[in-house]
């Protein structure tokens, strides 16, 4: 029976959000497991894991993350992980780490906790990994037979990462609206495997509120390095409402045209975030979206420091070859642009790019 004719939704086990549930990791490791591979970012290696081999995790096998997700990084990971017997894989830090956690405990099936250093995504909630070539470019996606077990969220570590990153969020949480509508208009299949679910729909829709509402103060809260009932929020739509949003609900352009984007090597220093928002921006008139929506979503932008032109996503005077090359990697066979309800051809895609580029020009 084909599945995809059913509504369907996924979800991670555990999710805990606030001021200092970091210290209760060693507590959460022994009611999953016995041994524990912490997989840490550089700066989560620099300022928590000292912190951690203090607070009872000494059996704990710690590893550094080489910076980019690979298949390559992945079964380095996994080899370690089944060496050392650990039934429990904890990724401490931001994307990329995550992803790659999450793929090292789908091979050695094992337990899986999150504990993200920084709010500049969705993947910690997700049964996903977005496999990167070693240059950096978007190869694959890998599908996981489960999400993680729990999320483990201190809003206080997220208060003293770099605010750009925090901004970076709200650009891949900026998406989840737009592409679980296009889904829900066009009953295109989640990344569950399913249909969307009016919960996750909803979801979606607060997570794009949320992010209006309160983002500039989210913003500003992060600068400052304090926790605020903003910032609290912020950090919920970018991990969770966006996690479940896009997950439950499903993509469609805006992660196609970031998939696109990465093709071109001026773009590989620039957030996923960054990235995905420039893709949201050019999602709107590919799907001919009303102007008062356009100047909201463009303002929002401005308003926290989201691209809103190519060169801000390092591409400076892109040729036609160029933007074909995103076009075609935006449109690839595998690609969720194909979840939108208007028609899709490279060409548009490259006329939505270039009026998304230049729509400030004359304002």
């Amino acid at each position: 029976m084909d599945s995809t004719i059913f509504q369907s939704a996924i979800f991670p086990g555990r999710y805990i959000q606030g001021a200092g549930p970091i210290n209760a990791l060693p507590e959460w490791i022994g009611k999953f497991g016995t041994r524990a591979i912490i997989v840490a970012g550089k700066s989560a290696m620099k300022e928590i894991v000292p912190l951690l081999k203090n607070s009872g995790l000494h059996d704990a096998v710690f590893e550094a993350f080489n910076g980019e997700c690979t298949e390559k990084e992945i079964d380095r990971l996994t080899a370690i992980a089944r060496r050392e017997q650990c039934d429990v894989a904890v990724a401490l830090g931001g994307g990329k780490v995550i992803d790659t956690v999450k793929a090292v405990a789908h091979f050695t099936e094992s337990r899986t906790i999150i504990v993200p250093t920084i709010a500049s995504n969705d993947a910690p909630c997700s049964a996903i990994s977005v496999i990167y070539t070693e240059s950096g470019s978007f190869d694959h996606v890998l599908h996981l037979k489960q999400n993680p077990n729990l999320v483990l969220l201190d809003s206080e570590i997220i208060a003293r990462a770099p605010v750009r990153l925090l901004i970076a969020g709200m650009g891949d949480a900026l998406s989840t609206w737009f592409e679980a509508d296009a889904c829900f208009t066009a009953s295109a299949q989640n990344e569950a495997g399913g249909h969307c679910t009016l919960s996750a729909l909803a979801l979606a829709r607060l997570c794009y509120d949320t992010i209006i509402e309160y983002g500039s103060a989210a913003a500003e809260s992060c600068r400052l390095k304090v926790v605020t009932p903003a910032l609290e929020k912020v950090i919920e739509a970018n991990t969770l409402m966006s996690g479940l949003g896009f997950e439950s609900a499903g993509l469609a352009s805006a992660h196609s045209i970031h998939n696109g984007l990465t093709q071109l090597a001026g773009t590989h220093s620039y957030f996923h975030g960054e990235k995905v928002a420039f893709g949201v921006l050019a999602g709107l008139f590919l799907a001919n979206r009303p102007a008062k929506m356009i100047d909201e979503v463009y303002a929002f932008c401005q308003s926290v420091g989201l691209p809103v032109r190519l060169a801000q996503i390092g591409i400076i005077d892109p040729t036609e070859e160029d933007l074909y090359k995103v076009a075609a990697g935006a449109c690839a066979p595998e690609e969720s642009i194909w979840h939108e309800p208007s028609e899709i051809t490279q060409k548009r895609v490259v006329e939505s790019i270039r009026r998304a580029d230049g729509y400030l020009k004359g304002k």
